[in-house]
Formats: structure tokens, sequence, C-alpha cells
């Protein structure tokens, strides 16, 4: 091995396919292959999570012939194997030369001039399309227990997960699918997971979000979502209503494949909380709601279903010292996975200052934050901050409401529709976006 000379080839898949094995086989005409294996972080940091964890694809990865020995790569970049390993060639799928994985390649060009090393790169695989075998395989891996059990793997692999609202089938496939690339960072941009709202559940059937849909008419909205997508639910709780049913439901929620629900501490009629003092907000007993967040707990049946508590203190006017008690008791009375904190403030003041102390509580417990009202934060900076998930709580609503009302207006306001053609999907595109397939 000393004497030959060394190919470095970087894998992030799981789906081992010809094409992975040709660039393997065309490596090793040039000499001893090191397959470098991309770690879940790495690959959950642009993509889906990984269907194999890193142990299993390295096993498979370095029994495959040609290869001579595997190492770890830890990010997206190659700079640091490269550096260490100082590769005679580094072999690569000619369909890296543009899109999100451009300017990684232009590094690994830079490094490999600084020595004389060469990039090789074989010509794509025809009739291979890794996005078909990952639809695929959809059906296969999108079971109950895989589907619940990805929320907490990505806590484990993800900076922070991005969440958006899904109220309605249609609505879910466009979380599912909406994707950008941000060449930037040489990632594929999408929402990781689906927030299932009583206020957007509601809204949609017509109806005030006072807890008046009940879990059944919601459980419905949810196998709506499910049947048509594979990404993790989070779904808002509400007050999780009377403690001798809350037990039952989230049961029921992890049997379904929920992968965690959020209760909020407050009681009564339920008020929205971004009414904030203009309605009467009234905050449970915290030892009240913790006995109610540990009796879910007790209730569950695998580890991997979460409860969160939602702090209403800052929402009814209680503030920062109100929040952080009611939080303590809820993780340490209630064993709570996590907490979600709730400002309606614009500037965000006190949601960094309740983050600044809390972290100073636990440095590792999930925080949730739905930034609708102080909005000018961007992720990267919420994240900073100590924020694990965030939130996009009802924007698929309150940006369709408008565009429907406003079609309706101009039908009426021109006795026609030719008026709203251009605002209107094509009939032939409404049919396209449902997959007419298994």
């Amino acid at each position: 091995m000393e004497n030959n000379k060394q190919v470095y080839i970087a894998i992030s898949a799981d789906i081992i396919h010809s094409g992975h094995i040709n660039v393997i086989q065309e490596g090793a005409k040039l000499g001893d292959v090191t397959i470098g294996v991309l770690t879940d972080e790495a690959i959950a940091s642009y993509k889906r999570l990984p269907l194999l964890d890193f142990n299993t694809r390295t096993r498979i990865l370095g029994s495959i012939k040609g290869v001579v020995r595997t190492v770890k790569q830890e990010t997206l970049s190659y700079a640091d194997n490269i550096r260490e390993l100082r590769p005679d060639y580094v072999v690569h799928g000619d369909d890296w030369a543009s899109g999100v994985q451009s300017n990684i390649r232009r590094e690994v060009i830079a490094l490999l001039s600084e020595y004389g090393g060469q990039l090789v790169e074989v010509p794509y695989t025809k009739g291979l399309s890794v996005s078909e075998l990952e639809e695929s395989l959809n059906s296969i891996y999108n079971t109950p227990d895989i589907r619940r059990a990805k929320l907490r793997r990505m806590l484990r692999l993800k900076p922070w997960v991005r969440v958006m609202e899904a109220s309605n089938g249609l609505s879910g496939l466009i979380v599912e699918k909406t994707k950008i690339e941000d060449e930037k960072t040489a990632t594929i941009k999408e929402f990781d997971a689906m927030w299932v709202s009583s206020l957007c559940d509601s809204t949609f059937k017509g109806k005030p979000d006072i807890e008046l849909v009940d879990l059944t008419s919601r459980i419905n909205t949810i196998n709506e979502i499910m049947e048509v997508t594979s990404k993790p639910i989070i779904l808002d709780g509400d007050t999780g209503g009377k403690l001798e049913h809350f037990s039952f439901n989230v049961r029921t929620l992890e049997r379904l494949g929920v992968s965690a629900v959020i209760i909020e501490d407050k009681t009564g009629l339920k008020q929205n909380s971004l009414f904030g003092t203009d309605a009467k907000q009234v905050l449970d007993d915290p030892y009240a709601f913790a006995t109610k967040i540990r009796a879910g707990k007790q209730a569950q049946q695998t580890r991997d279903f979460m409860i969160f508590a939602r702090l209403e203190s800052l929402i009814a006017g209680m503030g920062i010292d109100d929040a952080m008690e009611r939080a303590k008791i809820y993780l340490e009375e209630g064993g709570a996975d996590g907490i979600m904190i709730h400002s309606r403030e614009k500037d965000g003041s006190e949601i960094f200052e309740f983050l600044r102390r809390f972290r100073a509580y636990s440095p590792d417990i999930p925080v949730i934050l739905v930034p609708t009202s102080y909005n000018q934060f961007t992720e990267e900076e919420l994240h900073a901050a100590g924020a694990n998930i965030i939130i996009y709580a009802n924007h698929l609503l309150r940006s369709a409401y408008p565009a429907m009302a406003s079609t309706a207006r101009k039908i009426l306001e021109c006795s026609r529709s030719k008026e709203v053609d251009d605002v209107c999907l094509s009939i032939k595109e409404v049919l396209a976006l449902i997959p007419n397939k298994n």
C-alpha cells in the first residue's frame, strides 16, 4: 500500500447503487482507494437523515471490492482529510461541476494543486435517479416506528430543526417537497418536520381556536398528512385536556407515529396566545401541569415519543422569573422532554433573556421557539441564542387566505375567471401535484 498511488473518494450515501460502484472501480484502477465516509451529522446538515448509521455504512463501504480502507469525513468539506492524507487522486462523479457542490469541487481542486494532486471525474451513470430510489424507499421505511423516531434523531444530529405548519394533505406535500439549493453552504435547504397547529386546523375548518375541534378530528388531519408525507410530525396539543384523558391521547398519537406533542400551561377556555393580555390568559398551577406531563410520560410505550411543555408566562405578563420557575418544575417534576417558550413581543428581548438564563440552567435540554412576532431574527441567530427547534406556525394558512380571497373578489368584479388565470395553476398542473402511483 505504501508504494501505490493513493486515491480518495468521499461517499455519504446509504443507498449504494451502480454509480457508486463505478466510481470506486475507476478509482481502484488508479491506486489504493480510501473511502471518506461522511458522518451522520455531516449528512444531516445538507440532506435527509441517513437510513443507516455511520458504523453500518462504514462496514458496507469497507467491504466493497477495491476499497483498501475507510476514514471518517466529519464535514462536507474535504479539506481536513486531503491535508492529512495528501492523496494523489480525488475521484468523484462529474455531476458536481454546477449546483450546490460546485464550491466544494473548487476547494478540492485548490487543495490538490498545492502539492500536485489530481481530480479525476467519472461520467455520471445514465438512467440512474437517486431521487427516484429514495422515493421508492419512502413507502418501505415510512412506518410509524421509523417516523416517530426521526425527530429525536434530528435533535441529536442537526444544529437545529426547521418546522413548517401543515394542516392538510396538500400543505403537507408542500412542506415535504419544497427545497432550494443554497450554493453558499453547498446544501439543499428544506423543512425537517411538520407542525400540526390547532389554530390552523380549526381555521381551515371554519371554527374558532378554543379547543372546539376534538382529538378525533385532529387525528383525521394527521392521517391525511401522514398518508402522503414522510417527515416527522409535532402536534399542537393545546392544554392537553383533562389529565385522565391525556395519558390515553399520548398512546394514540404514539401509535400513529407522531413524534411529539406540545401542551401549554393554561387552563379554562383557551384563548390564542397572540392575543396576549388583551384576552384573559389563566395559567394552570405549575405542579398540577407537571402532574399532567408526568402522566403522559408514564403512559408512553416507546423512548422516541416526546412531550414538550409550552410556557405561557410571557404571554400572560407574568415575566421571565415565572417562566424559569415553571420550566424547572415541568422538567424536574413532570419529566418533560423539553420546553417551548412563547412571546408576542416584537423586539425579541424577553426571548433572548429567557434563553440566556435557561441555558445557564441547562445547556442541553431542547428549546422550541415560534418566532411569529419577532421574525426579524434568522434561524442562525435564534440557534446561537439557544434554540433547537424553530417553528413557522401558521404561514401557509396566512398566505393561502389572501390569495383565495383575492381570486374570489376578482371573479365577482369581472363576472368571469379569465382575469385570474395568471395567479392560478392550470388544471394540468393541479393534476400533477398529486402523484398517481403507489
